[in-house]
């Protein structure tokens, strides 16, 4: 099953723009197609792989960086940009 997200991050950090692009290198690097914005960051793949990096980005960003909010719109099937 396909899976489109739209993803915002809100670190709860003075110094938030480093911490943002980090989270957004780091589910570039899972090779899922993603799309940054200025308001979210949109990721598309199968179910199980976007779930699987999305739970590691988040456990990662927690454990690194401390309190943040994640905020996710999850939609079945294939809604990338054309």
């Amino acid at each position: 099953m396909y899976l489109s997200v739209q993803l915002s991050y809100y670190p709860l950090a003075d110094d938030f723009k480093p911490v943002v692009k980090e989270v957004v290198k780091r589910l570039e690097a899972t090779g899922l197609e993603v799309h940054p914005n200025r308001m979210s960051t949109q990721v598309f793949g199968e179910f199980d792989e976007v779930m699987a990096a999305l739970s590691d980005v988040m456990k990662w960003s927690f454990e690194t960086h401390g309190k943040a909010v994640f905020t996710a719109n999850f939609i079945e099937g294939d809604r990338r940009p054309r």
